[in-house]
């Protein structure tokens, strides 16, 4: 192996800390079964999924994101007022405004920072992630967090029986600081956008288009509406064409990375790039059976489901990729340094 780390003006960034929170209630494929014509059997050779978890009512997507954002903290061991940017990638906001992020600022008590959120569907960690990487590279900010989550369950169609089996709910925060010397963090990245995906995975209704109306709801516009081949299609070259690219502008291959952690939005999709890239399956990170595709959620959910398989360890390079609504798509490379 020969990495080629790329240089950059001004200081290198790295993740500090990691902290992940699900809610407690579960929804089975058995479950499903109570309530679409549907299978555990079906579901899980399609997907690979077996359970998912939902939020309770009366709770929104801020709330996922601080229980994961005090234990980001306290595994780095430091206070809320310390943190100088909030990020949330999201598409499930609690409201249209203001900002998922101006909420858990306030309820975590981040006094003094400022935050945005970023829309970006499924891709929206590591699109966020990228944003607070190049806060804390530019010498702007020391302390930025970095959270993803989504409630997927408040915008599922339970009557559908193509996208009730996929989504659940949950959230991942991590921190981004400035690495120490002789530590490289992030390495590269290569993100996209194709907006004439957007016709196959939306949600039509509650915007300046649809504003919400009888009519939106009698329509069932405030639930996703997906075009599952196009975006299985779609998916499975977008992903593969990212992290390839990404991997052969820095002189590496499948076989060095010390682990790959894709979106969990199927199985097939996450073992059909695994293949092109020539990665060995005990190091690509699956943990699609436990949690659904909770969207922002997923990647750093499975970051700890790597740390607690000791699949991810310090100094390992690390692959991270994701494809979402938009049509969007990110792939990020890094030493892990925690």
């Amino acid at each position: 192996m020969s990495l080629t780390v790329r240089p950059i003006v001004g200081t290198r960034a790295k993740i500090t800390a990691l902290g992940t929170y699900v809610p407690p209630e579960v929804i089975t494929n058995k479950d499903l079964e109570k309530m679409v014509e549907t299978n555990d059997q079906w579901i899980l050779e399609r997907t690979g999924i077996r359970e998912r978890h939902k939020l309770a009512a009366g709770k929104g997507t801020s709330d996922m994101c601080v229980e994961a954002a005090k234990k980001c903290l306290t595994a780095r061991g430091i206070e809320a007022t310390e943190v100088e940017v909030v990020i949330v990638g999201t598409v499930t906001p609690d409201m249209m405004f203001p900002a998922t992020a101006c909420l858990v600022q306030d309820k975590i008590g981040a006094k003094g920072a400022w935050g945005f959120d970023v829309s970006a569907g499924c891709s929206g960690f590591v699109f966020a992630l990228q944003a607070g990487v190049k806060l804390v590279e530019s010498g702007a900010h020391k302390k930025v967090l970095v959270i993803g989550a989504d409630a997927n369950t408040r915008m599922t169609d339970y009557t559908d029986r193509t996208t009730c089996v996929l989504f659940g709910d949950g959230a991942g925060a991590v921190l981004i600081e400035p690495a120490e010397e002789g530590e490289v963090g992030f390495i590269d990245f290569v993100h996209e956008v194709d907006g004439s995906g957007g016709v196959s995975l939306n949600l039509k209704g509650g915007g300046s288009l649809n504003p919400s109306s009888h009519e939106t709801v009698d329509k069932k516009m405030h639930y996703i509406f997906q075009d599952g081949p196009a975006v299985y299609k779609f998916a499975v070259r977008k992903m593969a064409e990212a992290t390839g690219k990404v991997l052969e502008r820095n002189g590496i291959t499948g076989a060095d990375l010390g682990c790959f952690i894709p979106h969990q939005a199927n199985k097939r999709i996450i073992t059909a790039t695994a293949d092109r890239l020539g990665m060995d399956p005990e190091r690509v990170i699956i943990n699609i059976e436990k949690y659904g595709n909770t969207s922002a959620g997923t990647i750093p959910l499975a970051m700890e489901t790597a740390i607690e398989e000791g699949k991810l360890k310090k100094g390992d390079l690390v692959l991270l990729a994701a494809v979402g609504a938009g049509f969007s798509v990110g792939a990020c490379l890094l030493r892990w340094e925690i």
